[in-house]
């Protein structure tokens, strides 16, 4: 368990015992990375304290070389989780940081128990979107002032390789304002379903937060608008 005054003696300058920083309370020793974290280094900032936020944020102001994590963003969260992943996976763990974290015991903190919560939630939340790309991946789109917007799906659009094209609508989603224009498989079962009768032979089209482009043919592959 080290402390706060404790952990400033781990900047890496001469006469200090280490190189350590914190990340969410866990303490590392990134003595391997002193050109980055010792002294003159590029992120030397983040040497001897608890600076969770700006693995975030990249904020290395002092007011965002700090600990505090709340109201951080999924994204932002998810950016921490991976970087606990890459200090757990190329740096030696030494201890923990008694504070915001971890108590004068060791024990996690209510307020650790609330970021690690957040965490869990974002990995939901970007799992969840995943999911959403496969079965409505991306339209393809273009402009131009002669023939206004195209959309059009293939076999790649969106990035995502597929055995289908698909037709554009839009997809509305929870919780968001405005729509997008997705890709929608036409035939076989909807999302999820196996092959059955009961389900039908439309694919994902009678998705409830799809609809239609006004104008356009309700199978084709493109759309000008």
């Amino acid at each position: 368990l080290l402390s706060a005054a404790e952990l400033r003696r781990h900047r890496g300058a001469p006469g200090e015992p280490g190189l350590y920083l914190a990340l969410l309370g866990r303490v590392f020793d990134v003595q391997r990375g002193r050109r980055h974290y010792g002294p003159g280094g590029a992120y030397s900032a983040l040497a001897g304290r608890d600076a969770t936020r700006a693995f975030a944020t990249g904020d290395f102001t002092p007011a965002g070389l700090v600990d505090d994590v709340s109201a951080l963003s999924p994204q932002e969260l998810l950016s921490i989780q991976r970087w606990l992943s890459f200090y757990g996976d190329n740096y030696e763990p030494v201890g923990k940081l008694v504070g915001r974290f971890y108590d004068a015991n060791g024990a996690p903190t209510q307020a650790l128990r609330e970021a690690e919560a957040a965490m869990e939630e974002a990995l939901k939340l970007q799992a969840d979107s995943e999911q959403s790309k496969q079965q409505f991946p991306p339209c393809n789109s273009e402009w131009s002032s002669a023939k206004g917007t195209r959309f059009w799906c293939s076999k790649q659009s969106g990035g995502v390789s597929r055995d289908w094209a698909g037709v554009p609508r839009k997809l509305y989603r929870p919780g968001s304002q405005g729509s997008g224009c997705v890709c929608v498989r036409s035939t076989g079962p909807p999302w999820g379903h196996p092959p059955s009768s009961q389900h039908g032979d439309r694919g994902d089209l009678d998705n409830p937060h799809l609809q239609e482009y006004e104008g356009c043919q309700p199978l084709a592959e493109q759309c000008v608008l």
